[in-house]
């Protein structure tokens, strides 16, 4: 691979000044055209999404495992102006615009607005192709990452990344591993329309929001010893898990919104969707976001009930859990499901975990 492949590419359009990054990538950059300046990385809420989880590149990823590498490549440049069809991060980054629109309305010289970079192990010929897609939908996404299959975990840690999205969840649980919070994303099994100007995140709490230290309970001992343990622990907050931080971010957002007297028309809703029950277990995890001074806007105790039917009402832009038959239910009735390989729960994951080719194939570019 040569060191061309290697392109990181920040802030604007293309066909700009080289310069080295580090040892192999490339940094470009451009003046933008009448469009606001992205905030610095230490500033934002930086996240991080992938090519495959931004647009749909099924049709390119099978190429690239059945022809190789140069037939890929040489049917990217052909179809260069052709934009990819949007994927399942897609109305997620969306709502985030729409997010910082309102932001730059109340607060003009703030940065505290996301800020989203393109991260992906793609070849930079690929670039001129998600630059066009880009433009094509009028999202204001600067700054990109195509390391040319080497390693994101350094990028995503130089970004401050505080979410990173990907379709590969090899490369997910790689940024878990490293102290980032990550997910892997799943189309929905059907188009449900979402709201574009209220950005909704749902998440669900043991082995996200907090640790698994419940989880592990009830996975040893049976649910009587886990409802016991939550009793006897209910004043004792839970250790945080990955996704808290995310949860963090958004609440210093809403807090901006709030203090303009606009709580009630907050372009940003939170969700927590548990299958906790409420009068059992369902004080320790409240009680453990109000010691961290966190909320969500909403939260929905299951007692053990599908989670697919109540999210399908919400309408999120994303939800994240745990567990795969989460995943997979809220998919099947239309969510844009994401899976946190994290905590107890991933030592038995379903058959779609393991084998849906087009989540975690022997090869594939992102």
């Amino acid at each position: 691979m040569s060191s061309v492949s290697q392109l990181l590419i920040m802030n604007k359009p293309l066909m700009k000044e080289m310069h080295t990054f580090g040892e192999q990538e490339t940094c470009k950059q451009s003046s933008p055209s009448k469009k606001p300046t992205p905030p610095k990385p230490q500033n934002a809420i930086t996240i991080a999404v992938s090519s495959r989880a931004l647009f749909n590149m099924d049709r390119e990823q099978d190429i690239y495992e059945q022809q190789g590498m140069e037939d890929y490549l040489k049917y990217q440049i052909q179809h260069e102006i052709e934009p990819f069809a949007p994927g399942p991060a897609f109305p997620f980054i969306k709502a985030v615009e729409a997010v910082n629109t309102r932001l730059r309305e109340l607060y003009p010289d703030s940065e505290e607005l996301f800020d989203v970079v393109l991260m992906t192990s793609n070849h930079a010929h690929v670039g001129l192709r998600l630059i066009n897609s880009i433009n094509h939908y009028q999202l204001f996404i600067e700054r990109f990452c195509m390391t040319g299959g080497n390693s994101l975990i350094g990028y995503l840690k130089a970004y401050h990344a505080n979410l990173y999205l990907s379709a590969d969840s090899m490369k997910v649980r790689e940024a878990i591993e490293e102290g980032i919070a990550a997910a892997t994303v799943f189309s929905p099994g059907k188009i449900t329309e979402v709201p574009e100007t209220q950005l909704r995140v749902a998440f669900d709490g043991d082995a996200v929001l907090f640790s698994d230290e419940s989880e592990r309970i009830y996975k040893a001992h049976g649910l009587d010893k886990f409802f016991e343990h939550e009793k006897a622990h209910e004043n004792k907050p839970l250790d945080h898990g990955p996704l808290k931080g995310f949860l963090e971010a958004l609440g210093k957002l809403q807090q901006k919104f709030y203090a303009k007297g606009q709580r009630l028309d907050c372009p940003i809703r939170t969700y927590l969707v548990t299958a906790r029950s409420a009068a059992s277990s369902g004080t320790r995890a409240l009680k453990t976001l109000r010691s961290w001074g966190l909320e969500t806007d909403e939260a929905l105790f299951l007692a053990g009930a599908p989670k697919g039917p109540m999210l399908e009402k919400i309408r999120p832009h994303i939800f994240f859990d745990d567990q795969m038959f989460h995943v997979e239910g809220a998919a099947e009735l239309g969510t844009v499901a994401a899976h946190v390989p994290y905590g107890i729960a991933q030592t038995v994951q379903s058959k779609t975990a393991r084998d849906v080719k087009k989540d975690m194939p022997a090869k594939q570019l992102e």
